[in-house]
C-alpha cells in the first residue's frame, strides 16, 4: 500500500482582534486543536478606527496565546490570499457569533474562493457564554470603567486601563 504524504495542516485565523477578546481566544484555541498549525493574522482594518496600533495588538496575542505551542501571530496589509500563499496556508477561520456575522463572512468566504480555489474557510460558532461579545463592545464597556475581567485576558484589560488612562490625559472628553 502506498503511503501518502502527510502535508501538515496550517490554518490563518485573520482579523483586527482590536482587542482580542475570550471570544477570539476561544476560536483560537479550538482551531489549534484541529490545525497543526494555526497563524493568528492580525489584520489593519482602514474601515474601522483601532484603540491599539497593530503591533500593540500582535504583542498582546502573543502574549495570551503563549501557552499554545502551534499558535503563531504576525500581521499583514496586503489581500489576505495573497498572504496565505505567502504562508502556504489553505484554511481559514473564522468566528460566527450571529446570523448576521454568517452573512457577511459568507461574502468574504465567496471572494476568497473566486481568487484561489485552493482556500477553503472553516466557520466556527462561539461557545455560548461569547455569543454577544465584541471588542467593539469591551471597548465601550472599559472606556468608562466598567469591568471587563470576564471578557478579556488580565494582560488585555491592564492595556485597555493603561490606553483610556493615556487618551483621558491628551482629551478629557473621552
Amino acid at each position: 500500500m502506498k503511503k501518502i504524504k502527510h502535508e501538515p495542516s496550517v490554518a490563518v485565523c485573520p482579523g483586527s482582534f482590536d482587542p482580542v477578546t475570550y471570544g477570539h481566544l476561544d476560536i483560537v484555541s479550538r482551531a489549534a486543536e484541529v490545525f497543526d498549525k494555526v497563524i493568528v493574522a492580525v489584520l489593519n482594518n482602514t474601515s474601522k478606527q483601532a484603540l491599539f496600533s497593530v503591533g500593540e495588538r500582535v504583542e498582546l496575542l502573543r502574549e495570551v496565546t503563549r501557552h499554545l505551542p502551534n499558535v503563531e501571530v504576525d500581521s499583514f496589509d496586503d489581500l489576505l490570499i495573497n498572504y496565505m500563499k505567502d504562508k502556504k496556508a489553505h484554511v481559514i477561520v473564522k468566528g460566527l457569533r450571529a446570523v448576521s456575522d454568517f452573512e457577511y463572512e459568507l461574502q468574504m468566504a465567496s471572494v476568497n474562493r473566486k481568487l484561489d480555489e485552493e482556500i477553503e474557510t472553516f466557520f466556527m460558532m462561539s461557545s455560548n457564554q461569547y455569543s454577544y461579545l465584541s471588542s467593539s463592545v469591551v471597548k465601550q464597556i472599559a472606556r468608562f470603567k466598567g469591568p471587563v475581567n470576564d471578557l478579556v485576558p488580565e494582560a488585555v484589560e491592564k492595556a485597555l486601563d493603561a490606553k483610556f488612562a493615556a487618551l483621558q490625559k491628551i482629551s478629557p472628553l473621552v
